[in-house]
């Protein structure tokens, strides 16, 4: 009786303990509750950009059994949408849904080569480079700077080279003219004479029907048909020699990073990179019909610059390359990763390289 009663003591302290863990765990678990607020750059409909800002934000409810809550805003609705940098670095916000390019007003104009380059890679290579070849370590360090670190959250096709009211024979022939352009191809077109300003989405519509700017570039055809560019300016141009791969981040405010459960911050890192290639796939599906629908039902004729003034748009590219260099010091140590990755990348690139058919 008593070797019963002993063992019978034994287990109810086992229980016990065991009841103790788990409301211990349970508590602990319920202590890892996190709401975030996102803003937005791009609205929530927009194809690619806000869209995939809206699949992020749901995986990471998913994964965390909606115990780590990430809140779309719409932009403009906490902050204006080309200012969320400085909020998040504040805190005031924890995070962007946003791009490097769009910080060029905080950190200059280096910090564009982490959204597209002129004459640049595919998505491959540039996404090697970023990854494994130094470029987002450059990033990071400009950006930890300030309190923040950020992650690669989608990549999409090539852009077009812009939307014109008529059509051009030559390059030559837009100087002058004002236009909305990003990044490091806002360089490249002041070189030509262009005068250039950066726009948020929401802004090129009314700019370009008031006639504040002449002519506008945002991205591509299942987006720029969104925002209704065809129904002023006729004459799209290709190919995107500014933007032949773009690639986005979540921006966030590192210390609140640093202080996730390493759960929550994996769980950043799996749904950030899911949406690099899945928007990327997505964009490259969309962008052939919505050209045609162009084309065929809103009266848009495609035009592509010669290869004379592509000879151009390049020139200038590597005379805005020496002059950056001298100015901007994350430019120059952008470039000099990035030129250093390219020549070690392009015999495995010229040695794979195809044209589109070899059939006459």
């Amino acid at each position: 009786m008593h070797l019963i009663q002993s063992k019978v003591g034994r287990m109810l302290a086992v229980l016990s303990m065991a009841t103790c863990l788990v409301l211990t765990a349970t508590s602990a678990h319920a202590q890892k509750r996190v709401k975030w607020k996102m803003q937005s750059t791009w609205g929530s409909s927009l194809p690619h950009l806000g869209e995939s800002a809206n699949r992020f934000v749901d995986d990471i409810d998913r994964m965390s059994g909606g115990k780590f809550q990430i809140k779309f805003f719409e932009p403009g609705a906490l902050v204006p949408a080309l200012e969320c940098f400085d909020a998040a670095s504040k805190g005031s916000v924890e995070s962007c849904y946003t791009t490097p390019g769009y910080h060029t007003g905080k950190l200059g104009l280096g910090v564009a080569f982490f959204t597209a380059v002129p004459f640049g890679p595919q998505i491959g290579e540039f996404l090697a480079w970023k990854w494994y070849g130094g470029g987002n370590d450059i990033r990071e360090e400009a950006y930890n700077a300030h309190g923040m670190t950020a992650f690669d959250v989608l990549c999409h096709a090539p852009e077009t080279s812009g939307w014109f009211r008529k059509e051009y024979s030559s390059v030559d022939d837009i100087r002058g003219m004002k236009m909305r352009f990003f990044g490091l191809g806002a360089r490249v077109m002041e070189k030509l004479g262009v005068s250039t300003q950066l726009l948020a989405a929401a802004d090129i519509y009314p700019a370009l029907e008031k006639g504040v700017i002449d002519a506008t570039e945002f991205s591509m055809p299942d987006m720029d048909i969104r925002l209704g560019f065809h129904q002023i300016a006729k004459f799209n141009y290709f190919p995107g020699w500014h933007q032949q791969i773009s690639c986005s981040e979540f921006l966030v405010n590192k210390e609140k990073f640093d202080a996730l459960p390493d759960e929550y911050k994996a769980m950043i890192e799996v749904a950030a990179g899911k949406q690099v290639i899945e928007t990327y796939a997505r964009s490259e599906y969309s962008n052939p019909s919505s050209m045609n629908t162009m084309r065929t039902e809103h009266g848009v004729t495609i035009k592509r610059w010669s290869d004379e003034d592509l000879a151009k748009f390049e020139t200038a590219w590597n005379e805005v390359i020496e002059e950056a260099k001298q100015e901007d010091e994350l430019f120059a140590k952008a470039v000099e990763s990035y030129s250093a990755f390219r020549d070690v990348y392009r015999g495995w690139g010229d040695a794979q390289s195809l044209k589109g058919t070899y059939l006459r």
